[in-house]
């Protein structure tokens, strides 16, 4: 049956998810599944825990190992589940030996005292992206770990102590993976981490994540589009946003970690910026590439949140012309201060983040109106699909996977742009 890795969460896991395979399948397992949890939220634990039973029903024979950021921050929820054989932490995860048929071995004698549970300190780590993957199976897009990690402590999230301190790939190893991706045929690279902004501040000189975009373009000519993941509104330095404006193989789509639209909440959430920075940066940005497009992550239903707080972040949608929005429901994660705070009531939540969706369907609808009789550079990808450099989502059934065309609009079905 092979190696199968099931991937929750965020690009990273599924940087780390490639990487994990790629040490499995050259060690010569056979019947394993590898489980890649997220810890976001308690509906996320939630969510590992059913698929890991319902494989573990499809497939009795498989071993399976779950890790991750849910597995690093309750690793023994995780090891006291009887389908499970192994737990292993985020720092591990990516090492070669923990994948050794040497290290599975004890599974065939329970008398050997194999370690059922290998999670080490995540505060400890100081190292980030040993496991840089050359590519992914089957795709024209990848995604490269640049930066792992957080330092922040946001009242509503876990992720600071299931990834440790922020730390960064230093900028010549991650040149010389992109130019080998590049080379490989790839042709779009998406730059990633936990705190991608973040990038640098533990490096000599301490540099800022545009001087390691401006200095892949640079070194890497032959890389055809570079893509931002989530970024921090307030930590676009003046070289990214210089890349930005000068840059055309930087792509024009800047996905925003936003949270709300009201500085209550922002303050509550203890984030670092405020409705007035996220318009402001928007701005900024337009007038520098007028063809930018915003992504933004919106949390729905935070606690404490009023009525006319949550008008706020649904008015940002339009003030700042969001397009691509990733909405979450807030579900109380245990051990964090906001699971602490008075709760907004489920039901509340849950028709605040369908009004959101709303929200967002609606502005993603307006700006594929206005791609329709444009002419746009479309990556095509596996499946017959593709992307744009704005990111809007095409129907590409005649293009080759990994061909970069040019073709006109013809219409959408409201999510998926199709070409005449």
């Amino acid at each position: 049956m092979g190696v199968e890795v099931v991937t929750f969460g965020c690009r990273l896991n599924l940087v780390e998810s490639e990487a994990m395979r790629r040490h499995a399948e050259a060690a010569g397992h056979d019947d394993l599944v590898i489980i890649n949890t997220c810890a976001v939220t308690a509906e996320a634990g939630r969510q590992a825990r059913q698929a890991i039973r319902r494989l573990k029903r499809q497939r009795p024979a498989a071993t399976v190992v779950v890790t991750g950021c849910g597995a690093q921050v309750e690793p023994q929820r995780f090891a006291a589940m009887a389908e499970v054989a192994q737990v292993v932490g985020n720092a591990e995860k990516v090492e070669a030996a923990t994948w050794s048929q040497d290290a599975f071995a004890p599974l065939a004698d329970p008398g050997a005292g194999f370690a059922r549970v290998k999670v080490a300190d995540i505060m400890t780590v100081r190292q980030t992206a040993p496991h840089l993957a050359d590519g992914f199976a089957g795709r024209t897009r990848a995604f490269v770990e640049v930066q792992n990690g957080c330092d922040h402590r946001c009242t509503f999230c876990i992720i600071p102590y299931g990834r440790g301190p922020a730390r960064s790939a230093p900028a010549g190893a991650v040149v010389e993976h992109v130019a080998r991706l590049a080379e490989s045929g790839v042709g779009e690279v998406v730059l990633t981490g936990v705190d991608v902004t973040s990038w640098g501040t533990d490096l000599p000189g301490a540099p800022r994540l545009g001087t390691l975009v401006k200095a892949v373009l640079r070194h890497v000519p032959s890389l055809p589009r570079l893509r931002l993941s989530s970024l921090d509104p307030v930590e676009l330095d003046p070289d990214l946003l210089d890349a930005l404006a000068s840059e055309p193989r930087l792509m024009p789509h800047l996905h925003l970690s936003v949270q709300a639209g009201d500085d209550m909440v922002l303050t509550r959430m203890k984030r670092r910026h405020r409705r007035a920075d996220v318009e402001a940066i928007c701005a900024q940005a337009r007038r520098l590439r007028p063809d930018v497009v915003f992504g933004a992550d919106l949390i729905a239903g935070f606690p404490t949140e009023t009525e006319a707080m949550f008008e706020a972040s649904l008015a940002l949608v339009e003030a700042c012309g969001l397009t691509h929005l990733h909405v979450f429901p807030y579900s109380p994660r245990p051990g964090t201060p906001a699971a602490r705070m008075p709760q907004v009531a489920p039901a509340e939540v849950k028709e605040r983040a369908a009004q959101l969706r709303d929200a967002g369907a609606a502005a993603l609808a307006r700006h594929l109106d206005a791609q329709v009789g444009t002419v746009q550079r479309v990556l095509a990808e596996i499946g017959g699909t593709g992307r744009t450099e704005s990111f809007a989502a095409v129907a590409t059934p005649d293009l080759p996977a990994g061909t970069i065309a040019a073709v006109r609009m013809a219409g959408h079905d409201g999510r998926v742009l199709r070409t005449a």
